[in-house]
């Protein structure tokens, strides 16, 4: 059994406490008790969260836990020195340890991120990079590995990261089938934006949503303007005009977004060629998808698929780590 210590405090943030569904979830799909978790606090007993209901809680003491998860709140704030003197013994002892959302600002003010990649809610992400400049802060990432210290972006990305726990105790499978419990997709990729291309569009019409929800559900086609056009029951001219007014862009333009951000989905997956996610995001070739990468991230996508392939070997789950940590055993 695998024991999760979910780090709470005055105020926390509600939602933050839905990642503990996933470990419920996993429960179960084993059938059996594969997550015992603990919520703690420093002094224990009720805990006050953002909604401002409590919430019951064990305090401080040595007991070890498997992972070590703490929460954020709605108004960064100091955290006490008894907490940061736990997350910091909780480093040394427990596998893996997590903040969600800006919970990385309580990871980060015990000195627990200096030197490493972290995340957090995106419009806390510059003020944490000013205030920790030690950390390497990843400002639009759903979430983040670093060795055996994990952070998410605000919100629901703290469901996708402890998804992402799920699939690195029990394999693929067991995290696909906690997703369908959940009534979700499998967690959304650690490098995937922040924000979708259809939530930046945001159209106000029922039309033009319907293009681009066609547009998102067939990438492979052509998608011209009068294939759009035909699938929001307009002419090719009043769409591209409704469609221009709407979201600032051109149906192609946006188009090509919906094509970046499912290849950038596709390489963080790493199961695929480079001509494969051409093909099916409906770049129809690499030279073609290399120059919208260009012009998007500045980036070809042989530069982001090593960036992901590097998160990969280095997160606690891989092979590649497992190897490593066993030869430094071996060694030592």
């Amino acid at each position: 059994m695998l024991t999760i210590g979910f780090v709470v405090f005055d105020d926390f943030q509600v939602m933050g406490m839905a990642a503990l569904s996933a470990f419920e979830m996993a429960n179960l799909v084993l059938d059996r008790q594969a997550y015992h978790v603990h919520v703690l606090s420093e002094q224990g007993g009720p805990v006050r969260n953002s909604l401002g209901f409590a919430v019951d809680t064990q305090p401080f003491d040595d007991a070890v836990f498997d992972t070590t998860m703490t929460i954020g709140s709605l108004r960064v704030k100091p955290s006490s020195s008894g907490l940061l003197a736990y997350l910091r013994d909780a480093a040394g002892t427990s596998r893996r340890i997590a903040g969600i959302c800006t919970g990385a600002y309580v990871l980060a003010e015990a000195g627990l991120l200096d030197g490493r990649r972290a995340t957090t809610h995106w419009s806390h992400a510059r003020t944490l990079q000013r205030l920790y400049p030690k950390v390497r802060v990843e400002e639009d990432r759903i979430f983040s590995v670093d060795g055996n210290v994990w952070t998410s972006a605000g919100m629901t990305a703290g469901l996708d990261l402890a998804m992402a726990l799920v699939e690195d105790d029990f394999g693929v499978e067991v995290a696909k089938a906690v997703a369908r419990k959940l009534v979700v997709y499998l967690r959304r990729p650690g490098g995937q934006s922040q924000f979708s291309a259809l939530l930046d569009l945001e159209p106000r019409s029922d039309r033009v949503r319907r293009a681009l929800v066609h547009a998102k559900e067939n990438l492979r086609n052509d998608l011209s303007v009068e294939e759009l056009a035909e699938a929001a029951n307009l002419s090719p001219r009043q769409f591209s005009r409704l469609f221009r007014q709407e979201t600032g862009q051109t149906p192609a333009k946006a188009v090509e977004h919906l094509r970046l951000e499912a290849a950038r989905v596709m390489m963080e997956e790493g199961r695929h060629s480079m001509d494969v996610i051409a093909r099916e995001t409906g770049f129809a070739d690499r030279e073609r998808m290399r120059r919208a990468f260009l012009r998007a991230y500045g980036q070809p996508p042989q530069v982001i698929r090593r960036s992901v392939e590097s998160d990969r070997i280095t997160s606690p789950g891989s092979a590649a780590f497992q190897s490593g940590s066993a030869e430094s055993s071996v060694n030592t």
